[in-house]
């Protein structure tokens, strides 16, 4: 255990990275061997051993990487499993499950965090807080009548609760418990049931695999070739609060691309160790293929060609948004008020993230860039002469790339407080940006929305 501790810690010192994200990464990729393990000696076995193959090398992962700490995410899982045994699928098993989960991420928070991002036991129960909440909503919409629920309640719902060794499968499922990405308890059992298999055997999905990890290894490189360009300290730096406007905005968006590409680039290489599983199985395309996209975090295509913010939504961890639009903002359609139920869920999300003030702090700046957005279509399509103008086919271009080139360079500022987590740091940082996006969008509700809809109407008047 010394000699791997030893060989680990040169070798991150070499590519100049920490331990723990060494580590992190080689559980990541570990999930491809067991993948093949899987494929060539347990597949459409019985489904325990399936289970416990699922458990063991999932617990072995976590315990290389945060030792006995790994016991706060069996205990969690556990405490969770006992639930559903004497409460079922009730809303109190629901709220039990929801408040004992994050509360017991928070209180984690509370022990573990740092001034920085920590890889502690914190990163797989941020995961499986999501989890094992979302199995319960699902076990609950179970025992629902059928005509009661949404079409998406109707394809998750449990109507029987899961046994112990299929809730610490889903939990510890080896290429997803560490950093997801998030996928329910039925596409779990459905894939183990053999659901997803091709007919002469395991899922013909290697060549699907392969094709993602390459691209998540090229995002890797580039990830790491921008940040030898960009860093957090560059941003930091007086050098850079020094340099002329227009320099200083293109390394703000160049170093989004570096900060998200380091999620993206992990979120690729699990997704293409869950393929290699047959996990990803999403039914077939208009040729009949099979599609493998069924756990897709990452939607490259839309994402790299972004011209608002809410392409960003989409295209950028999927799973988890498709995870707060299932069990918290949908379930709160009773308050009547869309951009209530989008307030509360970003603000769950900055508390699932933890308690730096960073993140409410990132999470409003989307909820306040999403509301301009919305307002600018609003005032676009209200007037037929602006409807007019924007639908010319000369003014495409040029509208195209404005848009690219806002979405590069605004997507770098709302992030970071997100990447610098605490006040002092981040508001440096604005101060080295001059307080743009502050400017941009925090002024629009106060300032530029209610001139432009006055100087509209006073138009429209005068045209009357």
């Amino acid at each position: 255990m010394e000699n791997s501790d030893s060989i680990i810690s040169g070798l991150s010192k070499s590519i100049g990275t920490t331990e723990p994200a060494l580590k992190l990464l080689l559980a990541i990729l570990a999930g491809y061997p067991l993948a093949f393990i899987h494929r060539k000696y347990i597949y459409n076995k019985d489904r325990s051993l399936q289970h416990i193959f699922f458990i063991i090398s999932g617990f072995t992962l976590g315990y290389c990487n945060f030792g006995k700490s790994i016991f706060h995410n069996v205990f969690a899982t556990f405490f969770t499993y006992c639930t559903f045994i004497i409460l079922k699928g009730t809303a109190l098993s629901v709220a039990i499950v929801f408040v004992f989960n994050l509360g017991y991420l928070l209180i984690g928070y509370f022990y573990t965090s740092t001034g920085d991002y920590d890889i502690t036991w914190t990163m797989p129960q941020c995961i499986l807080t999501l989890r094992l909440i979302g199995v319960a909503f699902d076990l609950y919409d179970g025992h629902q009548p059928v005509e009661t629920l949404s079409n998406d309640s109707k394809k998750l719902a449990l109507v029987q609760k899961p046994s112990i060794l299929e809730i610490f499968g889903h939990a510890f499922f080896p290429s997803s418990f560490l950093i997801g990405p998030q996928f329910s308890m039925k596409r779990y059992l459905e894939f183990v049931d053999g659901q997803y298999n091709s007919k002469h055997g395991p899922p013909d999905s290697i060549q699907a695999a392969v094709k993602r990890f390459g691209i998540g290894a090229l995002y890797l490189g580039i990830f790491q070739l921008l940040g030898s360009i960009v860093s957090d300290d560059y941003l930091l730096s007086d050098e850079y609060g020094q340099s002329c406007f227009f320099k200083k905005m293109f390394l703000l968006g160049l170093w989004g691309r570096y900060t998200l590409y380091k999620y993206i680039s992990c979120w690729l290489l699990t997704e293409g160790a869950c393929i290699l599983f047959g996990i990803s199985h999403n039914g077939l395309d208009e040729k009949g293929h099979v599609q493998w996209n069924g756990v897709e975090n990452i939607r490259l295509y839309v994402f790299e060609n972004t011209t608002e913010f809410n392409d960003y939504i989409k295209s950028f961890n999927v799973n988890t948004n498709n995870w707060i639009a299932q069990y918290i903002y949908k379930r709160l359609k009773f308050l009547g008020n869309r951009q209530i139920s989008q307030l509360v869920s970003l603000l769950f999300l900055a508390l699932w993230h933890g308690f730096h003030d960073g993140y409410y702090v990132c999470f409003f700046f989307e909820f306040i860039v999403i509301l301009m957005e919305r307002d600018i279509k609003s005032i676009v399509n209200s007037d037929e002469s602006l409807k007019k103008f924007f639908a010319l086919p000369q003014i495409q271009i040029p509208l195209y790339i404005i848009l690219r080139i806002y979405t590069f360079v605004f997507m770098g500022f709302c992030l970071l407080p997100f990447a610098f987590l605490n006040f002092k740091r981040y508001f440096k940082t604005y101060s080295n940006t001059n307080y743009v996006g502050i400017i941009v969008f925090v002024m629009w509700p106060l300032i530029y929305s209610p001139l432009i809809k006055f100087a509209l109407n006073k138009y429209r008047k005068k045209q009357k």
